[in-house]
């Protein structure tokens, strides 16, 4: 897939290294036009959370950094389904755990986990946690994804297990171990939790959280069944090149958005 750098590049091909025809993140004129496309964004990853059946009660948020206001982000509200939750429904804290835009409270994990983590991690622009089966699963083994395919070795070298659990994620203290922690991995595998991801964009975030999901069922299939095949080093850091790829995890986000935006039109309503 990816190309070797001796060879010459289409001009029309994005400089990634894939070399695929990919398309770059759109830049808008104003934060209102950004803030606008982030919270689209940040709708559509909800309920695709929700077509996924990631949902388990009031466990599991996204958040994105607020492009004005960079001490504050966009987060889906406490108490509100995965599978309804619209762009109006939306809520915006700042630094101090409070509620600067919307008409729905907080989720308490949902602030001392992505406030740390926004703050520590400049970069990080999105972060995604759900309690997913299979994250939890391999979590429970105390076993991070192995790079047994192309699409695991996306996470080769970028991936931290936090082994301590001390209950619900309800105090700064703790949010600020799991963000310290994180370092720059785009994932940590929370021990008897679940799991979180971070990215350059939304839609980067949602992208690894999505695969690293699917990687862990495939890990957990294929160790039920046998021993799984590893790459080698030099394996893995080739795959790694290409499927972890910044430009082409925010790409693949986008062929998700269209499909959840034809299929659920109303998580648009402002």
């Amino acid at each position: 897939m990816s190309t070797t750098a001796t060879e010459p590049r289409p001009a029309h091909l994005a400089d990634t290294a894939t070399g695929l025809p990919i398309p770059g993140e759109p830049h808008f004129a104003t934060h209102e036009e950004t803030r606008r496309h982030r919270k689209q964004r940040l709708a559509a990853a909800l309920r695709l959370f929700g077509k996924y059946r990631f949902g388990e009660g009031i466990s599991g948020h996204i958040s994105v950094r607020d492009p004005e206001h960079e001490d504050r982000f966009w987060v889906n509200p406490f108490g509100v389904s995965f599978n309804r939750v619209r762009v109006a429904d939306l809520i915006c804290v700042d630094s101090t755990g409070r509620v600067v835009s919307g008409h729905h409270p907080v989720n308490p994990s949902a602030f001392v986990i992505h406030s740390q983590i926004h703050e520590l991690h400049p970069g990080a622009t999105a972060a995604a946690h759900a309690h997913t089966p299979h994250s939890r699963a391999l979590g429970a083994l105390g076993r991070l994804l192995e790079p047994i395919d192309q699409e695991s070795a996306a996470f080769y070298g970028r991936q931290v297990l936090y082994g301590d659990y001390e209950g619900p994620s309800v105090s700064l203290r703790h949010g600020r171990d799991i963000a310290e922690r994180l370092g720059d991995n785009q994932a940590i595998l929370l021990r008897h939790h679940g799991l979180i991801t971070v990215g350059g964009s939304l839609d980067e975030a949602v992208h690894w959280f999505l695969t690293y999901d699917s990687c862990a069922q495939i890990q957990l299939l294929a160790q039920a069944a046998g021993t799984p095949q590893t790459f080698t080093h030099e394996q893995a850091l080739a795959a790694r090149e290409g499927f972890g790829d910044e430009q082409l995890g925010w790409f693949s986000f986008q062929l998700l958005w269209d499909e959840i935006t034809a299929e659920q039109p109303d998580l648009l309503q402002e």
